[in-house]
């Protein structure tokens, strides 16, 4: 049996398009059904709001103002009809069920297909369900879009989120860089040793005696030594100013600090999610028992009817409104929380995307200057130095990112609002 309210209730897709009154919102249950909230009142009601003078709203009475005033709520199937809406104050004509039996309404609540799933107070749609979600940036392989999901870790006891997976990537890129560094200054350290080698060679007084045009060209090949000490110094320098010093300078102690605001801001909304998601199942449980009690007392009327019996379904009744009202609530803020941390979400992983392509530029342009001192140093091995060269030409960000969201991402399904 349907409420008796839905009579009124708009059908699955609205045809007056004219703008909701201030403070109005509509919803639609899964079984297509549309109803109003106003955030304001409070009030709950099947009937479209109207400001119109022409065609004021008669307000519906308190029991009925709600898609839950008659236990139309049960389970964790949201926004179903009961089919204790339309208990009458009288005894109804029908036939007792055996105990422990089904109602129609419940089985008719059983067999609603369920559309969407909650994983860690994150609510997705499931597989195959729903119209197919579209990338944010497709063909771009970004980060907005492939790390929503939790992964736990190889051992299975604890889960990592997708965000922590994006910063865990801006630490390592961190140390990566640092160990570059390390490496040039192994590099200058090899260089600084060469020159002050060839420097001493120089000055040896080996063959000094040898005469004419010979010791002309021995005079002169010794000298060559000193003056190619000098161009090994001053590149061991330069490596130092323009390679080794900027990479470790890049994005210095303050870069964790900013990290640490990062992680703790979308931690903090996966908080407030899962303390409203909390809410959510307690006012699911709080409607389930409010409907229990009305269906109870429901049943109690069939057996005998009395005044004390009436009034205890209309108390009931107003108590299971009051509890899909705070349902409604509840899924309303969760909604919003999830939805903030949603937008959260996409802007702090874009800023972290962006990031790791500037250090990655940046790592470039002076691995490339490191190729061009080198060139102007030692132009006898320019062929070896050649296939570096052109490899860090190839260098791009973009196929870097490509190929690790390939191997790290966690799911490319994004969070869509819960249902009643």
């Amino acid at each position: 049996m349907k409420p008796a309210a839905e009579s009124s209730a708009a059908p699955t897709e609205e045809t007056d398009r004219r703008p909701l009154p201030p403070g109005w919102s509509s919803y639609i249950t899964p079984e297509g059904l549309r109803y109003y909230v106003n955030s304001s009142s409070k009030e709950t009601t099947w009937r479209r709001p109207s400001s119109s003078a022409e065609a004021p709203q008669r307000p519906l009475a308190p029991q009925n103002s709600s898609p839950y005033a008659n236990g139309c709520h049960s389970g964790t199937k949201k926004g179903q009809p009961a089919e204790v809406a339309n208990v009458s104050l009288r005894k109804p004509a029908m036939h007792k069920q055996p105990p422990g039996s089904v109602s129609p309404a419940k089985r008719q609540i059983k067999e609603v297909k369920e559309t969407k799933i909650t994983i860690n107070c994150v609510t997705f749609p499931l597989p195959g369900e729903g119209p197919e979600q579209q990338l944010l940036k497709p063909d771009e392989w970004s980060y907005c879009d492939y790390f929503w999901a939790d992964r736990k870790d190889p051992q299975g006891t604890t889960s990592v989120t997708g965000f922590e997976v994006l910063l865990q990537k801006q630490l390592k890129g961190k140390q990566l860089q640092k160990e570059m560094a390390e490496f040039i200054h192994e590099r200058i350290k090899i260089e600084e040793e060469y020159a002050k080698n060839l420097s001493k060679l120089s000055l040896s007084p080996l063959a000094a005696q040898e005469e004419g045009t010979l010791g002309e060209a021995w005079t002169q090949l010794k000298k060559s030594l000193h003056d190619e000490a000098e161009v090994h110094l001053k590149f061991s320098n330069k490596l130092h100013t323009e390679v080794e010093k900027p990479l470790l300078t890049f994005r210095g102690d303050n870069f964790k600090k900013d990290l640490k605001k990062y992680d703790h801001h979308i931690a903090d909304l996966r908080k407030q999610l899962a303390s409203r998601y909390a809410s959510v199942e307690k006012a699911r449980k709080a409607l389930a028992d409010r409907q229990k009690d009305l269906e109870v007392k429901t049943q109690q009327l069939e057996i005998k009817l009395s005044n004390k019996t009436e009034e205890d379904i209309k108390k009931a009744r107003r108590k299971s409104t009051q509890a899909g009202d705070d349902l409604m609530r509840c899924v309303d803020l969760y909604n919003q929380t999830q939805s903030k941390w949603f937008e959260e979400m996409v802007t702090t992983s874009m800023e972290l995307e962006k990031l790791e392509v500037e250090r990655i530029e940046w790592i470039q342009q002076h691995l490339r200057q490191y190729t061009t001192l080198r060139h102007e140093t030692d132009m006898f091995n320019q062929s070896m130095v050649e296939p570096v060269d052109q490899l860090l030409q190839n260098v791009d960000p973009a196929k870097d990112r490509e190929l690790w969201v390939k191997e790290n991402k966690t799911g490319d399904v994004r969070p869509v609002d819960m249902d009643i």
